[in-house]
């Protein structure tokens, strides 16, 4: 425990912290807290495994004592060094019995009255929570001895004398869960920039998996007209030659037919 409290304390001194959480750490008494711990308003201590309070110091400023899922029976005297609880929170624990809770009231109590010189009542205490004990009856009758055992207790279990619900604690529950949402819509708003920011990195991919852009393509085709009326200029220039060569073997042809033609014509005005 001694080292989750300087964990959780942050590198605070002992005289700045006002909050502890110490939920889930594994001990049957507390160890490591001491008096020094002059503004701590809030200690939460939830699942630990405390069989007792023993180790817990006087703690002038604490207000919020959360020990629920422990397994404490008795010896809540303890409490009484710290006067300003206002919210004590012990359900789910191994409480049996209302005797349990007269250490919190020395006027019920004469066995610890001459004690009282020494400490202060828990005059301040408004909220108790005695949930899933082995106690719990949670009847009138049970109830009525607790208000009447803390005339100063207003809420047991969250509910007054007179069955109402505690309104305060609807509204510190809406409070958290709108910090929750608050919370989470800020991650969901870091999330949709994160994927903004991946779908423009996807796109720049895309892009760049395109391949050729239109120019290179119809430079390409350019280039093939280009090659190809090249290669058509010398078909035509082979054609001409061809045509060339032909009129040429006509024309000797022709010219040697005239030739005969004349010798014949000779030889016949010779006869």
């Amino acid at each position: 425990m001694e080292k989750r409290i300087d964990l959780e304390r942050r590198g605070l001194e002992p005289a700045a912290v006002k909050n502890l959480n110490l939920d889930n750490t594994r001990a049957t008494q507390i160890e490591g807290l001491t008096e020094a711990y002059t503004s701590l308003y809030s200690l939460s201590m939830i699942n630990v495994g405390l069989t007792s309070l023993k180790g817990l110091p006087k703690l002038s400023a604490l207000e919020r004592l959360e020990l629920s899922d422990n397994r404490i029976s008795n010896g809540l005297d303890i409490l009484l060094g710290c006067p300003k609880l206002t919210h004590v929170n012990l359900s789910g624990n191994k409480i049996k019995d209302l005797d349990a809770l007269e250490p919190l009231n020395f006027a019920s109590n004469p066995v610890f009255f001459s004690f009282r010189t020494q400490q202060k009542n828990l005059d301040h205490l408004t909220h108790l929570d005695l949930f899933n004990n082995a106690i719990e009856g949670q009847d009138d009758i049970f109830r009525n001895k607790v208000f009447k055992m803390l005339p100063n207790l207003q809420y047991l279990d969250g509910i007054d004398i007179d069955n109402q619900e505690d309104e305060d604690s609807d509204l510190e529950n809406g409070l958290d869960d709108e910090d929750d949402e608050d919370v989470e819509e800020g991650e969901g708003e870091g999330d949709d920039d994160d994927d903004e920011e991946d779908g423009e990195g996807e796109e720049e991919e895309d892009d760049g998996d395109k391949g050729p852009g239109l120019a290179d393509i119809y430079g390409d085709n350019l280039d093939d007209d280009e090659d190809g009326a090249d290669y058509d200029e010398t078909a035509d220039q082979d054609e001409e030659d061809d045509e060339s060569g032909l009129d040429e073997e006509e024309s000797e042809h022709s010219h040697g037919k005239r030739r005969k033609l004349d010798d014949g014509g000779d030889g016949t005005g010779t006869a």
